[in-house]
């Protein structure tokens, strides 16, 4: 339970920060903290199964496959939350991006286990 706090955290705060830098909108700064809370429930019942049914995919691009399976996880958060707007596959491919190295980096230093 308190690593699955901590990673609804630092989604939260990843997603918060994607939105600062990229042309993300959200109805109100809750929905922020709604999105960081679909995400994580959406990377941990759904990821690990698009994971392992792309994984021939994920040979063969040396796991950079798995990129475009997070932003797939992100523009579902978005169909989810009303309130988002994540304007295109670009724009959500590069929040992923973000948002995957500040999840690596918490798990760098141990924020994460």
């Amino acid at each position: 339970m308190r690593r699955q706090l901590w990673t609804f955290l630092v989604n939260t705060t990843a997603f918060y920060l994607a939105a600062q830098v990229l042309p993300i909108h959200a109805a109100t700064p809750w929905t922020y903290l709604w999105a960081g809370f679909v995400l994580t429930l959406v990377n941990f019942f759904l990821r690990p199964l698009l994971i392992l049914l792309t994984f021939p995919l994920n040979l063969l691009t040396v796991g950079l496959f798995t990129l475009v399976v997070n932003t797939w996880m992100l523009m579902l958060t978005a169909v989810f939350l009303p309130g988002l707007v994540i304007p295109g596959f670009g724009v959500a491919f590069l929040a992923a991006l973000l948002i995957s190295l500040v999840n690596w980096l918490a798990k760098t230093l141990r924020l994460l286990r």
